[in-house]
């Protein structure tokens, strides 16, 4: 079975939209769009050896319109991005056709429709050996993520929170999200207040009394 991770930048406030520039998502009005850069162009070296693990190509999992933003953007960049052109890039949407995501421009490219294609997918053995052989990552894509979240499909949450509240936007976490445990299994904060937080999936919640 192969594991999925959700892997996201967020405000203190849960906010993900257009975290990499102005006119990346300007939906419902938002102004904020690029509110990390300032951040980024503060990283330290420990940050940058996270972005480094951050980064590590795997297959992809992505919504409609994070897919057409990394599809315009990424063949054109891909030595920022070692490997992204080899791996299988996998786009949630029921309207796209497989023809329109292969003649997208960014090879190895496939079209799921539906959760249960997500599901099976998970539910396929590792494609590619190594340590993260196993591995399907999730960009952006809110609305994706929510779902995933909804049917309990994430695995591990790698979130990179940054110190800053934004009070509008679309958030990571919506009101189907089911409830779950998880356990951090690393984590790391830069000199410039960034916490980056690798968790992984702990079985249910557990409640009690404190004190008791």
């Amino acid at each position: 079975m192969r594991k999925i991770i959700v892997q996201e930048f967020i405000t203190l406030d849960g906010v993900m939209q257009a975290p990499g520039g102005p006119e990346e998502d300007t939906s419902s009005s938002f102004k904020f769009g690029g509110w990390t850069a300032p951040y980024f162009a503060e990283a330290d070296e420990a940050a940058g050896d996270f972005m480094k693990r951050w980064m590590e190509s795997t297959d992809i999992l992505l919504g409609k319109k994070t897919f057409e933003l990394f599809a315009g953007y990424w063949p054109k960049h891909a030595d920022m991005w070692p490997g992204i052109i080899d791996v299988t890039k996998y786009v949630v949407s029921d309207t796209m056709s497989q023809s329109e995501v292969e003649n997208s421009g960014w090879k190895n490219s496939v079209v799921l429709k539906s959760v249960n294609d997500i599901k099976k997918l998970k539910n396929l053995p590792a494609g590619r050996q190594g340590s993260e052989g196993t591995a399907i990552k999730v960009h952006g894509s809110g609305n994706l993520a929510q779902t995933l979240f909804k049917y309990d499909l994430v695995d591990e949450l790698c979130l990179m929170i940054f110190p800053i509240t934004l009070g509008t936007g679309k958030r990571l976490f919506g009101e189907g999200t089911i409830p779950a445990a998880f356990t951090m299994t690393d984590s790391l904060i830069t000199s410039n207040g960034v916490i980056f937080a690798y968790y992984k999936r702990a079985g249910k919640v557990k409640t009690g009394t404190v004190g008791a």
